[in-house]
């Protein structure tokens, strides 16, 4: 059983948190997050180190005890460093571009794609092939790169696809010709 809910965060001086009822904020230099706790969790903030406690041993506030600090942890790292994911367009012809929040993915459909990028998401091209998404939402940046992916995920006998920056892609044998 894991015991990831007993591990303190540790949040720098410039993070800041407001606990009201279960409704917690944190705020930080990149901008600030806010989460509704679930019943029978509560943090306690020991100067930069934040306890998260659970009402008792059921095993559903166990599970609420571990999930409410993974997210409280990555609100505080999102607040103070950010995530950042990198993509690669990975074909022939395959390429992109930014319009302000719009995305246009050329994917070898006959018409090329537009994605409308979300608020508090900021994406760059490096080149036509590389996309970064940033953002201080772990969940967010995340979703949008699930989202980005799921236009064309990388096909098992070319590899032609939106990949993850390094993602290695095992390409399956094509068929034998002969016998």
């Amino acid at each position: 059983m894991s015991r990831m809910g007993n591990k303190p965060i540790t949040a720098g001086s410039a993070v800041k948190l407001e606990v009201s009822g279960q409704t917690v904020k944190v705020t930080g230099p990149k901008g600030s997050l806010s989460y509704t706790m679930p019943a029978g969790i509560t943090l306690e903030q020991d100067g930069n180190t934040i306890h998260v406690k659970r009402a008792n041993d059921e095993r559903q506030m166990k599970m609420y005890h571990g999930l409410v600090r993974s997210l409280v942890n990555s609100m505080v790292v999102g607040v103070t460093e950010g995530f950042k994911i990198e993509m690669e367009l990975f074909g022939v012809g395959y390429r992109g571009q930014i319009a302000g929040q719009k995305l246009t993915l050329n994917l070898g459909y006959s018409n090329p794609v537009v994605y409308e990028i979300p608020e508090g998401i900021k994406c760059t091209m490096a080149d036509q092939t590389h996309i970064t998404l940033e953002g201080i939402d772990k969940q967010k940046v995340g979703q949008v790169a699930a989202n980005i992916r799921k236009f064309r995920v990388p096909d098992a006998y070319h590899g032609k696809g939106v990949r993850f920056a390094g993602e290695q892609i095992v390409l399956k044998e094509g068929k034998k010709v002969g016998s």
